[in-house]
């Protein structure tokens, strides 16, 4: 966990990743409607936390894909920020693909606690993890022993399936050997399954995300660059993070860039400071630029420059103008979602670093009512605190 880090530095983390779940939940009920005019007929200037309803969405343009979900929940972006948060807590703070990849295909795969809106990465993801192992499973069998029947290597691999999707290394050959020995108490069968078993974990790809540019490539960040504060080998797991979800080079360069941005806030850097470092990796440095010069802040306006659709070329310059002329969470959150668009992606970016730059409860910062509203706070607030190691 995120241990060596002074106590005012785990504040500001702590208030940056609180900050992500509020803001999300507060872009909810206006998500993906792109119309401005009718973001503000709906929401006013107070646009936060509305009831998501498809009535909204009967004037201008926008998409309603949030039916069933009430005020105060987060959106997909949430649920897989919490994905990769619980693979942290299981791992000491640490990124483990494999464990990360089980808990992404188990939560949002057939069968899995999510209920709600399947985005492209994440739908090609689960196809992609579905490929990968058909591939691992056809390597594997073609290695196995010459003596076993072709009942045999049938009933192993329906054995050791099950260990595969939720095991791997050292883990797997205790209780592989264990199911094997149910069916076959000959130890060379039992050691055959083993060998497939282990075969398979080894040529599951950890690169099995989708060709997409979107914001899931960096919407889950936020708790990884807490736990890779200030470490070297941020720019490494944020790349490994990324391509299991989005694997294509131009995301994992927004996701360095935001990576750095968010580091540098979470280490008490100022805002110009942290934008400047983010800027070097980056591969469209000149719309982030064009972004930070604008003269006030306007989300609208800035929408309408650079977009306000889900792809990373649109999102984050908007992410940047926003985050360079807002005074106050509340006014930059607000002004992402009279964007319109995809703004509960870009809040993933928004919330924590305004929260990171104003905490939790002050003048400018976020709310504690708005920090109250979101569902099941205490809970997110506990994992926040233990990622930390609070």
């Amino acid at each position: 966990m995120v241990s060596k880090l002074p106590n005012e530095r785990k504040a500001a983390i702590t208030a940056a990743l609180a900050g992500g779940w509020v803001a999300d939940a507060a872009s909810l009920g206006l998500h993906w409607l792109y119309n401005p005019e009718r973001i503000a007929e709906v929401g006013g200037e107070a646009p936060e936390f509305l009831p998501p309803k498809a009535d909204y969405y009967t004037k201008g343009f926008g998409y309603f894909a949030h039916e069933g979900k009430d005020i105060g929940d987060v959106s997909h972006y949430g649920a897989a920020t919490g994905v990769l948060t619980d693979s942290l807590l299981a791992n000491n703070g640490n990124l483990d693909i494999r464990d990360y990849q089980r808990r992404f295909r188990s939560f949002f795969g057939p069968g899995g606690q999510w209920r709600g809106f399947i985005d492209n990465p994440t739908r090609i993801t689960l196809e992609n993890f579905n490929a990968i192992e058909r591939r691992a499973v056809e390597q594997a069998q073609a290695t196995m022993p010459a003596g076993l029947t072709e009942k045999q290597k049938r009933i192993l691999v329906q054995k050791v399936m099950p260990y595969t999707r939720r095991l791997s290394g050292d883990q797997l050959a205790q209780p592989v050997r264990e199911a094997i020995s149910l069916t076959y108490e000959a130890s060379e069968v039992q050691e055959a399954g083993v060998h497939l078993a282990e075969t398979i974990d080894r040529h599951m790809v950890r690169e099995s995300g989708a060709d997409d540019m979107q914001l899931p490539a960096v919407s889950k960040l936020p708790p990884l660059v807490a736990a890779y504060c200030g470490k070297s080998e941020l720019l490494d797991v944020t790349e490994a993070a990324v391509r299991v979800t989005n694997n294509i080079d131009v995301a994992v360069a927004w996701a360095k860039c935001a990576a750095v941005l968010l580091d540098r806030l979470f280490r008490g850097e100022g805002l110009s400071a942290a934008m400047n470092a983010a800027f070097a990796e980056a591969p469209d440095r000149e719309s982030l630029e064009q972004a930070r010069a604008s003269a006030q802040l306007d989300g609208v306006a800035a929408g309408g420059t650079f977009g306000r659709t889900c792809y990373l070329q649109e999102a984050m310059p908007v992410i940047f103008h926003i985050l360079t002329h807002a005074g106050s969470y509340v006014e930059a959150i607000r002004a992402n979602i009279h964007c319109g668009g995809d703004s509960c992606g870009r809040a993933w970016l928004i919330g924590p670093a305004m929260a990171a730059i104003h905490g939790v409860g002050s003048e400018n910062g976020v709310p504690l009512s708005w920090l109250a509203r979101v569902t099941d706070a205490a809970a997110v607030y506990g994992d926040i605190e233990s990622l930390l190691g609070n």
